[in-house]
């Protein structure tokens, strides 16, 4: 069981809603700043807006944190908001909240317990979803009710994963289920009570209260959202704990369906993560630019739990429809901070993010790399050599690396908690591509004893030391090409074809470099 846990992420008054009004609109088309875009092991997030987004994120375990941003990029975390001492019959774990505000009151829709079917039906366990009341978005949240508001399997649904959204006509709803059904039903405008389903009923007279809504390949996961009169039903598919655990939608015209699938959205990418889903989505109010939040393994990682927080951009097709949603690769270092990237060498303590920028440098060769796997791809960053001790200090990015290795630890990220190796020179195989203030471009490839291959040289005049340089490679089958700002024509171009796939990151040799507005993409 892990140790903590995620809820919500909330922002007051220096919110979307100002940045809208000076202009500044977070118009990005993924986390600018990186995914994972908080620290820690996370799962199943989901989001409101509170005068700025609040996004909610968690994974079964005691208490729930919430984080906040005026921005989409600065991150604050708001930890214990709720936990199971707040929650007398949560004796095992909560997760997978649910925020919403309504009537001055902010509340928060939980899964407690992970209550089975044959538990319920013999009476041996209390579980199912809970509902915690606070005056902040922030919390503290309190029980509301002192019991489940949802502690049974109606049509065969497990009483988790919960949604609750409000129409414009003011009734809310709840949307949940595990174990592959889902329902749908009504919430009183108290927020603590379910209420009846008006066009559904039993045949017998007696009210329906819960509405089986299962679209095709449902697994949990419910999340509902409104766009332009449109209901949008989205789940998650596959096994939480596997790969093709992913994301798929439903359109309908009112907010019981019917719900015919109509596509998978978000899927791992052996690029660049696995086990994508469970997610929220967050709206830029008053604009068209929506963001989906969502859960997802890193490509090291082999633990089921071992799950961090992403987004990306969601976008619409004119018919409404939802495009598949891309996984992109992208770090300005804007936040602060170098979540995600793990550093390998003789001095991994001299990597830091100062003035938006990642700053290392180490006597030998050093590297600070992303986990990715890209085989055809195109990668940018700003690069600039601070100062070397040779003839061939130099700096740059790799690319296509695998078997990394020699002093490795982890900077920026918290969440991997590797602790540093014996100090030695960073090793890899792979290829990389570098500037020195000297006055040249290289392009090598390295072996794991540390031996650089030169495929490519070119000298370039005027290259100053401590000034930034838009680096770009192409690397496509055998074909790399190399470029230095803004041109179309390749300072070095070559053909090897003994690395095929691995990391990006970028090194230093025997050097102090600065590198930002990192990217890595497939060539379209």
């Amino acid at each position: 069981m892990l140790p903590q846990i995620v809820l919500a992420a909330l922002s007051h008054t220096a919110g979307l809603s100002r940045q809208q009004q000076t202009g500044s609109v977070p118009d990005y088309p993924t986390a600018p700043a990186g995914n994972p875009f908080v620290s820690g092991w996370y799962a199943d997030p989901d989001t409101e807006y509170y005068e700025g987004p609040i996004l909610g994120l968690p994974d079964r375990v005691t208490y729930l944190d919430a984080f906040s941003s005026p921005d989409l990029v600065h991150w604050t975390k708001h930890p214990n908001i709720l936990t199971i001492q707040d929650v007398k019959w949560a004796t095992e774990a909560v997760w997978a909240p649910a925020p919403i505000a309504r009537n001055g009151k902010y509340y928060l829709y939980f899964g407690a317990n992970d209550i089975q079917e044959n538990e319920d039906a013999d009476g041996t366990k209390v579980g199912g979803i809970g509902v915690a009341v606070a005056d902040r978005p922030e919390g503290p949240y309190v029980d509301a009710i002192g019991a489940p508001l949802i502690g049974h399997y109606y049509n065969g649904a497990q009483p988790i994963d919960q949604d609750v959204f409000i129409d414009d006509d003011g009734q809310a709803y709840i949307y949940y289920g595990g174990h592959s059904h889902a329902n749908v039903a009504k919430i009183n405008e108290d927020m603590i009570s379910i209420g009846d389903l008006d066009d559904n009923n039993s045949g017998n007279g007696t009210a329906t209260r819960y509405k089986e809504i299962t679209p095709e390949n449902y697994t949990e996961g419910s999340q509902m959202m409104k766009r332009n009169g449109t209901y949008y039903f989205m789940w998650s598919e596959g096994g939480w704990g596997g790969p093709d655990y992913s994301v798929s939608y439903a359109m309908a015209d009112s907010p019981l369906g019917p719900f015919e699938r109509k596509a998978k959205i978000l899927q791992q990418d052996d690029a660049v993560a696995t086990g994508s889903g469970h997610h929220g989505v967050i709206q830029v109010p008053d604009t068209e630019i929506y963001y989906i939040v969502y859960h997802r393994r890193p490509l090291s990682e082999t633990d089921g739990n071992h799950r961090v927080l992403a987004y990306d951009r969601m976008y619409f097709n004119d018919d409404g429809t939802i495009a598949p949603v891309k996984m992109l690769v992208h770090d300005n270092f804007a936040d602060g901070n170098a979540i995600g990237w793990k550093m390998y060498g003789d001095r991994i303590d001299n990597w830091t993010v100062a003035g938006q920028h990642l700053v290392g440098g180490c006597k030998d060769d050093g590297l600070a790399m992303l986990d990715t796997n890209f085989t055809d791809l195109v990668m940018n960053a700003s690069v600039a050599v601070s100062n070397g001790t040779s003839e061939r200090s130099d700096v740059g990015l790799v690319f296509r690396a695998t078997n990394l290795g020699g002093g490795s630890g982890s900077s920026g990220s918290s969440f991997n908690g590797t602790a540093a190796a014996p100090a030695g020179p960073a090793v890899f195989n792979g290829y990389y591509a570098g500037i020195s203030a000297a006055g040249y471009v290289v392009l090598g490839k390295y072996d794991s004893n540390g031996t650089m291959t030169t495929l490519g040289q070119a000298s370039v005049a005027r290259l100053q030391a401590a000034t930034d340089y838009t680096m770009s490679v192409t690397a496509i089958g055998s074909g790399i090409k190399v470029y230095l700002g803004d041109t179309n024509d390749a300072l070095i171009t070559a053909t090897d074809s003994t690395y095929t796939s691995g990391a990006n990151g970028v090194a230093v040799h025997a050097a102090a470099g600065v590198f930002g507005d990192v990217s890595v993409d497939k060539p379209t």
